[in-house]
């Protein structure tokens, strides 16, 4: 570890928002954090909360803990605010007055259930876009707002979203479906509601680590300041420079109020870069000095200086396409730079089309990756119905699915 990466590793019991620079070993602070808890014995591994965005950071993070301590710790809370929102509610689905087996619908089903609603209620697609009705009830569940809470009388637009809101709660209700925001606001209501279960999670989890804060939204926000007490200890990790997500819901703020919310806080600045060039660096340094509302840091880095970056800047996306490839030909022809070595990022699956007749026109081998993860494969998610319909016979979702497929003619 450096200097600034081992004072946040072996600070003392306290809350402490590490500004973590792109490349500056973040993950890597989160993991030994953890494992010095566990060595010193400054915390048993139940009393450790670790908060990431992905199941994959998760995953990681346990591993390298594992590698780390060489044994793997057991009762250690590790995952996504929504699979230990999940795990809580699984606990006390009775007090929050769910099934035992209630179930978790992702964005399709849930596009699938307004657009049934909708139907319902004889609204024209045209007129009334599911995915924009969809967009207006994530936006209202990210606020923590139920559709109860929303005002009547503001107009058709708005009224109409209501009452799709309201038909919506009632289908999931009675068939026992949570959508992801569910999830968060479900276990809120939990520990605002219940204050003897708050006070045994806030007695639990003495250490809290969250990963990537600066993506935190306001109802994510909230349950991580219900499970403070007055003996908790709250790590954040993250950037502000980074903060990409507001259209999500994320909210820098949090970042910024961050010592106004946990008292005495600490800052610690990790500014080294591990992972790029000094040429990469100090572009990246010139663009984010132009950010607002920041806290301020210089990334630097022991790497070599490496070439230059330049833009080109492209009549249409036919003109990109071909500089693009002419330039990784060049490279293959001139640099005998294997097709393998190079890579073409792009921000949509929708714009490989014309780089891949480009490619093709070149005949330059490639490979696209990416495409649908393995659960939102077609056969994957009807499996998976059938699962969940075994298991609540109330599914409607599930048995809209399933009930022609294989087809039957119904």
């Amino acid at each position: 570890l450096n200097d600034q990466q081992r004072q946040a590793v072996c600070m003392t019991p306290c809350n402490q928002l590490i500004l973590a620079g792109a490349g500056s070993g973040k993950t890597k602070v989160l993991v030994h954090r953890i494992a010095y808890l566990l060595q010193t014995h400054t915390a048993k591994p139940s009393e450790i909360l670790a908060v990431t965005f992905t199941n994959k950071a998760a995953a990681e993070i346990k591993a390298r803990i594992t590698g780390l301590i060489q044994h793997q710790p057991t009762h250690l809370w590790i995952g996504t605010f929504h699979s230990l929102c999940h795990r809580m509610l699984r606990q006390h689905h009775t007090l929050c007055d769910l099934p035992e087996h209630f179930q978790i619908i992702d964005t399709d089903d849930q596009l699938k259930l307004i657009k049934r609603i909708q139907k319902e209620q004889n609204l024209d697609e045209q007129q009334w876009p599911s995915k924009q009705t969809q967009a207006f009830i994530s936006k209202q569940k990210e606020m923590g707002r139920r559709s109860h809470e929303i005002p009547i009388d503001q107009g058709l637009e708005l009224d109409t979203f209501r009452a799709i809101y309201v038909r919506y709660e009632q289908l999931c209700r009675q068939n026992g479906l949570v959508d992801f925001n569910e999830l968060i606001i479900r276990t809120i209501e939990l520990l605002k509601g219940h204050p003897n279960i708050r006070t045994d999670y806030q007695n639990r989890f003495r250490f809290k680590l969250i990963d990537e804060f600066q993506d935190t939204n306001h109802l994510q926000y909230e349950w991580l300041t219900l499970l403070c007490g007055p003996e908790s200890h709250t790590t954040a990790v993250g950037d502000d420079d980074q903060s990409i997500y507001s259209w999500r819901g994320a909210e820098v703020k949090f970042m910024m109020s961050f010592g106004q919310h946990f008292k005495d806080a600490t800052t610690i600045r990790l500014e080294q870069n591990y992972r790029s060039t000094k040429t990469i660096l100090a572009a990246a340094n010139a663009v984010i000095a132009h950010n607002e509302h920041r806290f301020g840091k210089e990334l630097w880095t022991d790497n070599e200086q490496d070439g230059t970056i330049f833009v080109y800047n492209a009549f249409n996306e036919q003109d990109e396409a071909q500089f693009i490839v002419s330039k990784a030909e060049q490279l293959i022809n001139e640099q005998n730079e294997a097709p393998k070595n190079i890579a073409i990022l792009y921000r949509s699956n929708a714009q490989s089309r014309t780089l891949e007749e480009q490619l093709n026109q070149h005949q330059i081998p490639y490979r696209v990756y990416g495409g649908l993860r393995f659960f939102d494969r077609a056969e994957i998610k009807d499996a998976l119905a059938y699962i969940r319909l075994s298991l609540n016979p109330n599914d409607d979702s599930a048995i809209e699915r399933i009930i022609n497929t294989p087809p039957r003619g119904i």
